[in-house]
């Protein structure tokens, strides 16, 4: 470990919330957005920087896929904590409607919104086209899309004038993030001088990669001086390690039937998850998983100070899959106190 890494402790990086709006077995999509507010207030008080939502689509198990609208609900229930997308998934919509989308909510919510994008469909392929129409939109043409986006907030941006205005939207300072698992977006965004967000919470095994990228492509920007790199982290803290390990188990349910093809909604945590799985099943969990940090307090802290030394990063942002709404609040309260983000 290089003196580099001891030097960069947890109460030195910012920490915020990634929340799908888990809909519960036995709930529905209207409970799961009552929770998710819930959570931002919480957050909020709890002194969590930012508060994203992610776009899913045809997954029964995540009620958060029409992301602006939730966006703007959570921001008209909350006062402070920033409130954006982790992500939009650009290839899904016209770059001329999130334009509109965000620089609406820019104008309801001043100062408080970031738009995160990714290039992924975020659901399954024949969900994308439904979403897409036109079966020849794959992402590869992402980096065209958002010059296109980002031009219409700046339009010196353009590489030619634009004949058309994103009302609202042009003029308005909305922070853009791209997102991304692979070292598409990692050296897109480092080119562009935009902050990274990495999704380590289902792609562990290139975090490092990804992270190394971004930051040798990085050149300095409007936007940003020097790389800004967030990393996605799944967490599950409880008052015991094995309160944590048994509340664990939804989230790996959820994988394990992604695994097998299997939409449902979320889970209540079983004794023993390995007897549900195979051992081939038990390796892709873990392949998948590899970064996910459950435990008591001291174990959840010792491990987060863990995964700040390799990555180096700048911020995490914390999801964290737990059936029951209190234990999942109190999750995220326990996060707050280990890493000094807790105001009150």
């Amino acid at each position: 470990m290089t003196e580099q890494n001891q030097s960069k402790q947890l109460k030195d990086i910012h920490f915020s919330v990634l929340d799908l709006s888990p809909i519960m077995e036995g709930g529905n999509a209207s409970l799961s957005f009552k929770n998710t507010l819930d959570l931002a207030q919480h957050a909020e008080k709890w002194g969590y920087t930012r508060f994203w939502l992610a776009e899913h689509h045809n997954m029964p198990f995540i009620a958060s896929s029409a992301t602006s609208v939730v966006i703007g609900h959570v921001a008209s229930g909350t006062s402070s904590i920033r409130v954006g997308s982790g992500g939009i998934m650009l290839p899904n919509h016209a770059p001329l409607v999130i334009a509109e989308q965000f620089g609406t909510l820019e104008s309801l919510f001043p100062g408080r919104i970031d738009l995160g994008l990714g290039r992924a469909p975020g659901t399954d392929q024949l969900t994308a086209h439904a979403l897409r129409r036109d079966r020849r939109s794959d992402g590869q043409d992402f980096p065209e899309q958002l010059e296109e986006l980002r031009s219409y907030f700046d339009p010196s941006l353009a590489s030619e004038p634009l004949p058309i205005q994103a009302v609202p939207g042009q003029g308005l300072d909305i922070p853009i993030w791209l997102l991304g698992s692979s070292g598409f977006s990692a050296q897109l965004a480092g080119e562009l001088g935009l902050p990274f967000a990495f999704a380590s919470h289902f792609s562990p095994h290139n975090t490092e990669g990804a992270l190394s990228l971004y930051r040798r492509s990085f050149k300095p920007s409007a936007t940003l001086q020097e790389p800004y790199a967030m990393v996605g982290v799944n967490v599950t803290a409880a008052g015991t390690d094995e309160e944590a390990a048994y509340l664990e188990t939804t989230l790996q349910q959820q994988f394990l039937n992604l695994i097998r093809n299997r939409q449902m909604p979320l889970q209540p945590p079983v004794d023993n998850i390995d007897e549900m799985m195979s051992p081939h099943e038990k390796a892709a969990l873990n392949q998948q998983l590899g970064s996910s940090i459950s435990g008591g307090p001291e174990t959840v802290k010792a491990k987060l100070q863990r995964f700040l030394d390799e990555t180096q990063a700048d911020e995490m942002i914390i999801n964290t899959q737990i059936y029951d709404h209190a234990a999942r609040l109190k999750s995220f309260e326990i996060v707050s106190e280990i890493t000094g983000n807790k105001k009150d």
